[in-house]
């Protein structure tokens, strides 16, 4: 897969694990993205850079996720 199509499946697993929280995408370069997770008020919850280490496999992203279901919870 290219980066363009890893970046879009990382979106979309981030997206589904964190829902109803709204994923947003922001400032994608040099195959790293930024994702912030808003809350149904618009208040940001969670932001965090992934690079490509992160997210073109499916362990190192799974391990971004319950990292950050942990901070959303404390």
């Amino acid at each position: 897969m290219t980066t363009h199509h890893n970046i879009q499946a990382a979106i979309g697993t981030l997206s589904q694990a964190f829902a109803p929280l709204k994923c947003v995408i922001q400032a994608p370069r040099k195959g790293s993205f930024s994702f912030t997770l808003v809350d149904q008020y618009g208040i940001a919850c969670h932001s965090e850079r992934l690079y490509p280490e992160q997210y073109r496999n499916p362990a190192p992203l799974q391990a971004v996720i319950e990292r950050t279901r942990q901070s959303l919870v404390a």
